[in-house]
């Protein structure tokens, strides 16, 4: 990101609190490279970064990114009534609320986004598989499908761009 670009208190707080929950910036670009790689053999890992922080430049994803990490963190001191306590503590399987906040920043850049989502949520790759381990004392309901759907979005931002330089 430019340093002579401000930004704002949502963008800053969002940002602050990936990094508190073990988010970096880096690890999203991970996944996006993964996404992308097989489709574009001259990527760089510089690519993939500047399309995350495009994404994350975006209102709708600040958002996102503040209400799911919220509500992880309330799960995780058990600050919600029952049932939703146990629900979101456990990452129930068909609770899909997590899923239908993560299709607000999948939405921003398009349909590709959907499938680039869907099959990183099935794979769990890098950040991913670590923010799904139930063993780390921390709730990740909301922020591990939020960091796949920040990737399948910067994928898609990638993916559109190319095509129009081809």
């Amino acid at each position: 990101m430019s340093e002579d670009k401000k930004m704002d208190l949502t963008e800053e707080t969002a940002r602050k609190w990936l990094h508190e929950r073990g988010v970096e910036i880096q690890d999203i670009a991970d996944l996006v490279y993964y996404l992308q790689e097989k489709y574009h053999p001259d990527l760089q890992m510089e690519e993939c970064v500047l399309n995350v922080e495009r994404v994350l430049s975006k209102r709708e994803v600040q958002n996102a990114i503040l209400t799911g990490i919220q509500l992880d963190i309330f799960a995780e001191k058990g600050l919600m009534e029952e049932p939703l306590q146990s629900i979101v503590g456990s990452d129930e399987g068909l609770y899909g609320v997590d899923e239908v906040l993560a299709f607000s920043i999948v939405n921003v850049y398009g349909s590709i986004g959907f499938t680039n989502y869907g099959y990183i949520d099935k794979m769990k790759p890098g950040i991913l598989k670590d923010l799904n381990d139930k063993s780390s004392g921390k709730c990740h309901t909301f922020l591990d499908d939020i960091v796949g759907a920040i990737a399948a979005a910067a994928s898609s931002r990638l993916a559109h761009r190319v095509a129009h330089t081809e």
